[in-house]
């Protein structure tokens, strides 16, 4: 006993602080913006008060907290428990589907419940559940995975996080599964004929989905990118704001305490366009400075990938880097009218609880792989274990 104590405590465990530092200092950001916004009262007509920047600083406490436990766990054990925690998300998701389900305002999706009083999302849920089970299935089906009937499960197994979101009508969500499952999919031992195929196979998707399920409401938001100045039915309104938000904070910005007469009201300012806030109050250095940030996370993430112990722990990290760049480049994207708007939020600095908690989850996740990666473990791991 005493010697197993021992072990315990002699075992290394090394955590990314680069990693875990640049995650934060964007939430700390995030709060601050969320801060500023309500203070200010430029979004008090949307109800955005004391209690977004509360929630969204508990969400980053327990959020930290979370990863940095998370990265202790052994995540080729995590993997394991999927008869758990995949019916847990899929039970939340299938709550919206239900009474508890509600469309927030704002939004064009029915993609949240409310539950004791507190506003979820399960979506969010599933990413970290998605990103785990199919890191599972790619690592014990690589060998196999080209032959027709095992591609089909892996094509199955990616279809059905998208359909669900998609049928709640959170399309910005579907498209964030269905970049995750891609770079995935392209991180592992896929044959060249599957990727000359993908195309015309995602061309055909599109054309499906364009025709059969897409509202005139959304075909206008993103045929309005094509033709802009062009809408009559004043469906830019929102993204003229947010450039205008953008620029209005010159080279250095108005500042976080300026009157709400100065800072240029944007719909969801909060959330969504979070990043015109960005440039409104900390200006063109402060927007280049975040997605500097962002960037180094994205990276980081992507090289923790390269040095992972086994292909388990690179496919996680690859899900995780698929998520957040997909998330950064459309977000950034639709404040700069360059993507359309469809809500996905800005990673770490959006206001949401359920979304900081789960990105810091799914964080916790690639620390783990990072932790890991040698054969020096902790309390989870047997050393003489493979």
């Amino acid at each position: 006993m005493k010697s197993a104590f021992k072990k315990i405590h002699s075992s290394k465990h090394s955590i990314d602080f680069g990693l875990i530092f640049a995650v934060t200092l964007c939430a700390v950001i995030g709060t601050l913006l969320i801060y500023s916004i309500a203070s200010s009262g430029v979004s008090a007509d949307e109800g955005v008060g004391d209690s977004y920047w509360k929630t969204q600083l508990v969400s980053m406490l327990l959020g930290l907290t979370a990863a940095i436990i998370i990265s202790h766990f052994d995540y080729r054990r995590l993997v394991k428990l999927w008869f758990i925690f995949v019916p847990i998300a899929l039970g939340f998701v299938a709550l919206t589907f239900t009474s508890l389900g509600y469309q927030r305002e704002g939004a064009d999706d029915r993609g949240w419940i409310r539950l004791f009083g507190i506003s979820l999302q399960p979506s969010e849920i599933m990413k970290i559940a998605f990103i785990l089970t199919f890191s599972y299935h790619l690592s014990r089906d690589e060998e196999d995975m080209n032959k027709p009937f095992h591609m089909l499960l892996l094509l199955i197994h990616g279809a059905i996080p998208i359909g669900i979101v998609a049928l709640q009508g959170d399309y910005g969500t579907a498209i964030v599964f269905a970049a995750i499952f891609g770079f995935m999919l392209v991180s592992s031992n896929i044959s060249w004929k599957y990727l000359v195929a993908a195309p015309f196979v995602i061309g055909g998707a599109v054309a499906v989905m364009w025709f059969n399920f897409l509202s005139s409401f959304h075909k206008e938001r993103i045929l309005i990118l094509f033709n802009p100045g062009t809408d009559p039915e004043n469906i830019e309104y929102q993204q003229d704001l947010g450039i205008r938000a953008l620029q209005s904070g010159g080279v250095f910005g108005k500042g976080l305490f300026a009157d709400s007469k100065e800072y240029i009201y944007v719909p969801e300012l909060h959330n969504d366009f979070i990043f015109a806030h960005v440039g409104q109050v900390f200006g063109f250095v402060g927007t280049i400075g975040v997605m500097i940030v962002l960037a180094y996370i994205c990276l980081k993430v992507f090289a923790d990938s390269r040095i992972t112990r086994d292909r388990l722990g690179r496919f996680i990290c690859m899900g995780a880097f698929g998520m957040l760049f997909t998330h950064c480049l459309m977000n950034i994207g639709m404040v700069l009218k360059a993507a359309p708007v469809i809500g996905v939020p800005l990673p770490f600095i959006s206001g949401g609880g359920t979304a900081m908690l789960s990105m810091y989850m799914i964080i916790g996740l690639v620390l783990s792989t990072y932790a890991h990666r040698g054969k020096n473990y902790n309390v989870f791991y047997d050393e003489d274990e493979e």
